[in-house]
C-alpha cells in the first residue's frame, strides 16, 4: 500500500469515520430550550410554514441546505461502482461546500440506476432542501435527470459535472484568449469529448458569445458532423456541423482552442502543431491530461495551457464554481440556476484573476508572486475574495432574471 493511499484512508477514518457531521445551531441546555425546540414550541413554525411554504426559509435550515445526490454510475474516473461507493465523494463535496461557501450540505446516495425512478425519488425529498447538487451520474442519463428535476422542483438543481466544469472552463478561456489577443466570438474551437461536461462547456461558450458554426466536437468515433449516424444521440446531434473533417487531427488544423474532456494522451503531436498561432489548450482529463504541459510546451512555445491538475499552473477546478454558485442562489432564494447566473459566475472568476493577488493567497500556495498572464489565468481556490465576488455576481444575475424570491442581500458587494 503506497504512502499516499494509506494517507487517504487514514484521512477518511481518523479521528472519526467520514468527513462531515451535524452540529447544533441553537441552545439545547434547559427544559425551556427543549420545549421550544420540540413540543410544544415547534408547532408554531409548523403552522407558519403550512400557511406559507416560503416561511421554511425563515424557520428552518432549508435556505442554507444543499443535498449532494448521486447514484454512483459515474464516480470520478472510476466508472459505475454503485451508490454506496460514491459516498466518500459526496461527503467530500459536502466538505467543500462548507469550507468554501459556508453552505451546509448533506450527501444522499440513491441506489437506483433507472432515470425515472431516480427522478421520482429526488423529487419527493426535494422540499427539504434549498438546492440539489447532482453528482457522478452517467451520461446521457444525467441530462434527462437534470432536465426533469428542474421542471418539477422549485429549487436550484445543478449537475456540477456539467455546469461547474463549464463555467470554470469559460472563465479560464476568456482570460487565456485575452492574453493571446483573441476574442471568443472569433475563435475556432475543437472539443475532444462529447459527454456531460463537454456538452455543457460548448453550451456555455455559446451563451457567452462563441459562434456555434465555429465549434467542432469530436468523440471516440471522430468528428460529429451532419449526417453521421454512428454513436449519436440528441445531445451530440445539437453540435453536428457541416464539415469535411472526420478526425481529431483534421479538426485541429487552424483551430485556436482545444478543450479536452476525454482521456489521457489523446491529443497527437501533429494535431497540436497544426493549430493556429497563439493557441489555447485546455487538457482537462484527470488524472492524466490529453497532452502533458511538458510535451505541449516542447512542441509549441506560443500556447497557453490549462489542466485539471493542481501540480500544474492554471488548474480548472470545480471548487471555483459550485460553492459560490449555490451561495449566491441560496442567499436570494433562487428557484433555479439559469444560464445567466452561470455566465455571471464565469465573468466574475475571470475578472478576479486580473487583479493583484493578496499576500495570504501567495502564502497559502508558497509562491512569491502570481500575476495575470499565461501561467495565471484563473484564481486559486484559497482566494478569500471568491466568496463575495462570485456569489455576489450569481445573486445579482438571479435577481435581474427574475428567479429570486428575495432581493439582493445588503451585505453583498454592491452590484455583485
Amino acid at each position: 500500500m503506497t504512502d499516499q493511499r494509506q494517507q487517504a484512508l487514514d484521512y477518511h477514518s481518523d479521528p472519526k469515520p467520514g468527513k462531515i457531521s451535524v452540529e447544533l445551531t441553537t441552545s439545547a441546555e434547559t427544559q425551556h430550550d427543549l420545549a421550544l425546540a420540540y413540543s410544544p414550541g415547534v408547532a408554531e413554525p409548523v403552522r407558519e410554514i403550512a400557511a406559507n411554504p416560503d416561511n421554511a426559509y425563515r424557520y428552518t435550515i432549508k435556505g442554507n441546505l444543499v443535498a449532494v445526490i448521486s447514484n454512483g454510475t459515474a464516480i470520478l474516473g472510476l466508472g459505475n461502482l454503485g451508490a454506496l461507493a460514491s459516498k466518500p465523494v459526496m461527503e467530500g463535496k459536502a466538505l467543500l461546500f462548507k469550507r468554501f461557501g459556508a453552505v451546509d450540505a448533506i450527501d444522499i446516495e440513491v441506489d437506483e440506476s433507472d432515470p425515472q425512478a431516480f427522478i421520482d425519488t429526488v423529487r419527493r425529498i426535494s422540499c427539504s432542501f434549498g438546492g440539489i447538487n447532482l453528482e457522478d451520474i452517467k451520461a446521457p442519463d444525467c441530462f434527462e435527470i437534470e432536465r426533469a428535476l428542474i421542471e418539477q422542483c422549485d429549487i436550484p438543481i445543478f449537475h456540477d459535472d456539467q455546469h461547474g466544469t463549464a463555467l470554470v472552463t469559460l472563465a479560464g478561456l476568456l482570460n487565456a484568449l485575452e492574453v493571446q489577443g483573441k476574442r471568443l466570438e472569433d475563435v475556432h474551437i475543437v472539443c475532444l469529448g462529447a459527454g456531460s461536461a463537454a456538452i455543457a462547456c460548448m453550451k456555455i461558450f455559446i451563451a457567452a458569445g462563441a459562434r456555434r458554426e465555429q465549434l467542432l466536437m469530436v468523440d471516440s468515433k471522430g468528428v460529429i458532423y451532419e449526417g453521421r449516424s454512428e454513436g449519436m444521440n440528441e445531445h451530440k446531434r445539437e453540435f453536428a456541423r457541416a464539415t469535411d473533417c472526420r478526425s481529431l487531427t483534421d479538426a485541429c488544423v487552424g483551430a485556436d482552442v482545444f478543450v479536452g474532456l476525454s482521456g489521457a494522451n489523446l491529443l497527437p503531436d501533429e494535431a497540436l502543431q497544426s493549430m493556429a498561432a497563439r493557441p489555447v489548450v485546455f487538457a482537462c482529463s484527470n488524472p492524466d491530461p490529453e497532452i502533458t504541459p511538458e510535451r505541449a510546451l516542447a512542441l509549441r512555445d506560443d500556447l497557453i495551457m490549462a489542466t485539471g491538475r493542481s501540480d500544474y499552473p492554471n488548474q480548472v477546478n470545480n471548487v471555483l464554481g459550485f460553492p459560490f454558485i449555490f451561495r449566491g442562489a441560496l442567499d436570494v432564494g433562487a428557484r433555479r440556476i439559469n444560464e445567466e447566473m452561470k455566465v455571471a459566475a464565469a465573468h466574475a472568476l475571470a475578472a478576479l484573476a486580473r487583479e493583484p493577488v493578496p499576500a495570504e493567497v501567495l502564502k497559502a500556495y508558497e509562491v512569491d508572486s502570481l500575476e495575470f498572464g499565461a501561467e495565471y489565468i484563473i484564481p486559486k481556490p484559497m482566494d478569500p475574495r471568491l466568496l463575495g465576488r462570485v456569489a455576489g455576481a450569481v445573486a445579482q444575475a438571479a435577481v435581474d432574471t427574475g428567479v429570486a424570491r428575495l432581493g439582493y442581500p445588503k451585505w453583498y458587494p454592491l452590484g455583485g
